[in-house]
């Protein structure tokens, strides 16, 4: 089974009825590491829901939550805002200013500034969840009633996060964080309690009352997360890492659950998305690329799949470059795949039924669409690379593709799939490796260093070329055939030809680049550097 299906039907033994919940804080931009949990969440909820269980999906806005401090993408005018909450305060303009016009007409937030574009990429990546804001929901008194309880019952609640967390708390600590003066949740302290007010004193020498039941304030995180739980009725949420350790914001929020009132959510604990060479990405350190940014480089489907493939509790390591062509790559392959006639099989090991069992689990999770079948394009993104760069005008590219019988028609995916891979070629993504620059002068530099012997299988490649069929496996054969001739070694052709061709010693397989060329061109270039070559 799938890890999506294994926690839906965990799910099934505890009811019919159930609310998958993740969330998320939008302190900065979000990034494909943010793209785990909500995916997370969603697989599982369509994995139960493909069990016949009743799901609601809600994604949780922690928009109550304070600026930490100005980041390096703020202008100075943030200072006055550190401690306030997300939802309350003026989103940034381009220069990291504040935007005061837009926050004043149009309450312009930033949680919305960084949250908008998140939505935006959830919904092509066919991600639909129902948004609950959590400012919004401590000011509509969503969160009262489990507030007095934690309010109630400061002391085992102080208890219970010393004891599980192992710290000790400060003496006037207490389980709600009232607004100070400023509108800030920092530096205030609570000096009384009368249901429904939280008395307080803060650093500017001001004294107040937060009313609880209009959210002048917040619960504290470890509180907050649990109290969310309850009136919300969730039932499993994904999270990471850091919350799921021995002693985190888990095992605390269990507890706190259950003195609320509530039993906790069946948790799913995933591990971090890393940038290959970079390590764990982070808003806050600029380590990071974009679901947007993603998006514009591959379809949706193949976001997805890097989720759905790995379990939970596999690190996974993005890779912007090669790592992505075999991703794109994988998910043809799987798509072109029966997995319905391969189960039907007699001969598969236990093992090997599990593997496809896998396989066919993670490609059901692929589709933007729930329940829609996984559509393979017949291309490879390696083969797609390649026409993209020797093809400027799409049209070429579908010739190619039409006439090597590839495909029949272009169809809305792949046309989407090709202005994915222009984009991606034009970024500083696309590995070099694959990338392909094709000489519109001789190299003079390259070709001084050519020995005798490498003038001499210029010229005999150069007619070799002339004379072959303009397609990939004669262009293979007649390179290496023209330093053969000469009882010379094959590599050293290779070495030519890049040279004479692109400007280097090596670089990609030059054969299926060229047959996608106009053999004018090519064989012109090559004349062009029998020309350059001092005698």
């Amino acid at each position: 089974m799938h890890w999506a299906d294994v926690a839906a039907q965990s799910l099934s033994h505890k009811g019919k009825k159930h609310v998958v919940s993740t969330g998320i804080t939008p302190s900065g931009e979000f990034h494909i590491g943010h793209l785990r949990e909500i995916l997370t969440g969603d697989m599982i909820s369509r994995a139960a829901q493909n069990a016949g269980l009743d799901v609601d999906f809600v994604f949780i806005i922690d928009s109550a939550d304070p600026l930490r401090k100005v980041y390096d993408f703020l202008g100075p005018e943030y200072e006055q805002f550190v401690g306030n909450q997300l939802g309350a305060i003026p989103a940034p303009k381009k220069d990291g200013s504040p935007d005061w016009g837009r926050f004043e007409n149009e309450n312009w937030t930033y949680a919305n500034h960084f949250l908008e574009p998140f939505l935006t990429a959830l919904s092509e990546i066919g991600v639909n969840p129902r948004l609950i804001d959590n400012l919004e929901s401590y000011r509509s008194g969503c969160f009262a009633e489990l507030s007095k309880i934690a309010c109630d019952r400061a002391d085992e609640i102080r208890e219970c996060i010393e004891r599980i967390s192992s710290r000790e708390l400060p003496d006037d600590w207490f389980p709600w964080s009232p607004l100070n003066s400023k509108k800030g949740l920092d530096k205030v302290k609570v000096t009384g309690y009368e249901y429904p007010l939280v008395h307080w004193k803060d650093e500017y020498g001001e004294t107040g009352s937060s009313d609880i039941t209009k959210g002048e304030g917040k619960l504290p995180w470890r509180i907050d997360w649990p109290a969310k739980w309850g009136w919300i009725g969730v039932t499993c949420e994904a999270f990471g890492k850091d919350h799921g350790a021995a002693g985190g914001s888990y095992s605390t929020g269990r507890e706190i659950a259950q003195l609320l009132g509530h039993e906790p959510p069946q948790p799913l604990v995933y591990e971090w998305i890393s940038l290959k060479g970079q390590g764990a990405m982070s808003s806050s350190t600029g380590n990071t690329i974009g679901p947007i940014e993603a998006l514009e480089l591959v379809p949706p489907e193949i976001l997805r799949l890097l989720i759905a493939k790995s379990k939970p509790n596999k690190a996974i390591e993005f890779d912007t470059g090669m790592g992505l062509v075999t991703l794109a790559d994988e998910y043809e392959r799987l798509a072109a795949r029966d997995f319905e006639n391969e189960l039907a099989s007699e001969e598969l090991s236990r093992r090997q039924r599990v593997q496809v069992e896998d396989a066919a689990g993670a490609m059901r999770m692929t589709s933007t669409v729930s329940g829609q079948e996984a559509l393979a394009t017949a291309v490879t993104f390696r083969h797609l690379a390649l026409l993209a760069q020797t093809k400027k005008n799409d049209e070429d590219v579908w010739s190619s593709l039409n006439s090597s019988g590839a495909v029949e028609s272009v169809t809305p995916q792949l046309q989407d799939r090709l202005n994915r891979m222009r984009h991606w070629i034009g970024s500083e993504h696309f590995p070099e490796e694959m990338r392909i620059n094709i000489l519109e002068q001789p190299s003079v530099q390259m070709l001084q260093r050519f020995d005798a012997d490498e003038k001499k299988i210029l010229a005999n490649m150069t007619a070799a070329l002339e004379a072959c069929e303009w397609d990939a496996a004669s262009i293979g054969a007649s390179i290496p055939q023209a330093a053969r001739d000469l009882d010379l070694s094959p590599r050293s052709a290779f070495k030519v030809a890049y040279a004479s061709l692109m400007g280097t010693e090596k670089g990609p397989r030059l054969a299926p680049i060229l047959a996608e060329m106009e053999k004018l061109e090519i064989i012109a270039l090559l004349h062009a550097c029998i020309r350059c070559i001092p005698d």
